[in-house]
């Protein structure tokens, strides 16, 4: 991509690396640059709270906003009672309104620490401003950046079915659905695709249409798996209303050794604190692997660009630094600064074996104990970590285990006493320690 572009918001999609594609840079180039464009992103409510796979999406809103834009929040309450069925294996399971009203409340509590939302006066202009006239324009010179948060239940509960399928359904072509690449992956995997989840491209699309036709809305964000979903709604809108709009689209993100991002051992990286502490929080950043520490600075942090590269090109025992920044950074955007402050503290006394370290169970050895060395299982197994050996080895083989906070993966490593000339750490998941020493 050698387009060079003349607004702040794209120049920083495109420095950054959330720009996967866009359905056309220079019409959204421009259109920033003469006023405030609002931009959305849908979440589905299928759980209480986003996890960090979802953090790349919040970062964009975040920086549409940063840059003088309106980011809207679209809460899928009426979506997520038909499920995307994008590239998933089976169908999700459906949840009921009062559990879906439940998700979209613990879901609102993180938008609150990375936007500026409108007034609650300012939400009920945009209510008013379209009631009764279905030709209202926004003006982009008269928009403030204060973020909007919806709900797509507010349009799409009402619809009439009937009259849905003659003035929506009409412009949609079936080939054409079956031919995305979400749909046809589940089709030549012979997996079944309900009526119902096939209705929620369409859906989707509608949802683009209903925020143009409120709220001026502009350019629709989304994963590169979204893109279809994305060119429906565009496609919608021109039928419909002969507007032009844009779709912006961010890379899926995994992590270096091939994991999808946001998944751990232990689960998913829940954004709630009440779902996932601010040190667990932490400690996932902390760990990030050294060749996706640059990346993840330019993505998840808004440090400079330049700060970014450098901290990135860190090797060796210096990249441990370049990491602790940016579980601070990440963790002070998400939790505060406090709990980011609090959570490195408490990782230095655990990790140092000073302070909390002091309380770990510790397996303390003599050098004649150790004689030629302790096998690393051995090792799990007697301080306690692992019941057996093959316990042990089960825990190394599902990246369960770690030695002073890195990977454990390698089942036939052994203890000398170079390795133990300092006392190390051994954990089984996030939450249980022990150390490992010689006696004195």
């Amino acid at each position: 991509m050698t387009y060079h572009p003349k607004s702040d918001f794209m120049r920083v999609m495109m420095e950054r690396g959330f720009l996967a594609d866009c359905t056309d840079y220079q019409a959204l180039d421009d259109a920033l640059n003469n006023g405030v464009v609002p931009g959305y992103i849908g979440f589905d409510a299928t759980a209480k709270s986003l996890h960090v796979g979802s953090l790349i999406q919040i970062m964009m809103l975040r920086w549409l906003q940063k840059t003088g834009h309106k980011p809207i929040v679209l809460m899928g309450g009426g979506t997520t009672k038909v499920g995307d069925p994008s590239f998933r294996s089976d169908e999700r399971p459906l949840l009921t309104p009062d559990q879906i009203d439940s998700n979209i409340a613990g879901i609102k509590q993180v938008f609150a620490k990375y936007l500026d939302f409108a007034s609650s006066e300012e939400e009920r202009f945009w209510a008013g401003s379209v009631a009764g006239n279905p030709n209202y324009r926004i003006d982009p010179q008269k928009l403030s950046p204060a973020a909007l948060m919806l709900n797509n239940a507010e349009w799409l509960d009402g619809l009439n079915y009937l009259e849905f399928l003659r003035d929506i359904g009409r412009h949609f072509s079936v080939n054409r659905m079956l031919s995305f690449e979400s749909v046809k992956s589940r089709l030549d995997r012979e997996q079944s695709l309900s009526f119902l989840e096939f209705n929620y491209m369409i859906l989707q699309a509608y949802d683009f249409l209903e925020l143009n036709r409120r709220y001026g809305c502009l350019v629709q964000f989304g994963g590169s798996d979204q893109w279809g979903n994305i060119v429906n709604g565009i496609d919608l809108t021109r039928r419909v209303l002969d507007h032009e709009i844009f779709g912006l689209t961010s890379p899926l993100l995994t992590t270096s050794d091939g994991k999808k991002m946001g998944k751990s051992q232990g689960g998913a990286m829940w954004l709630n604190a009440d779902m996932l502490s601010p040190y667990e929080f932490w400690q996932f950043w902390r760990n990030t692997t050294d060749a996706d520490v640059g990346r993840f600075l330019k993505l998840y942090t808004e440090l400079p660009l330049e700060e970014c590269e450098r901290l990135g090109a860190l090797e060796g025992s210096e990249i441990n630094q370049a990491k602790i920044i940016l579980a601070n950074e990440v963790t002070t955007l998400c939790h505060g600064a406090e709990a980011a402050a609090t959570a490195e503290q408490t990782a230095r006394e655990v990790f140092e074996k000073g302070g909390v370290g002091d309380d770990l169970p510790t397996l303390e050895l003599t050098r004649a104990e150790l004689g030629d060395g302790l096998s690393i299982v051995q090792a799990l197994v007697r301080s306690g970590l692992a019941k057996s050996g093959k316990d042990a080895k089960r825990l190394i083989a599902e990246d369960g285990a770690r030695l002073d906070d890195a990977p454990l993966t390698n089942a036939g490593l052994v203890l000398d006493a170079d390795a133990l000339a300092q006392p190390v750490k051994l954990s089984a998941g996030k939450k249980r320690h022990a150390l490992v020493k010689l006696a004195d």
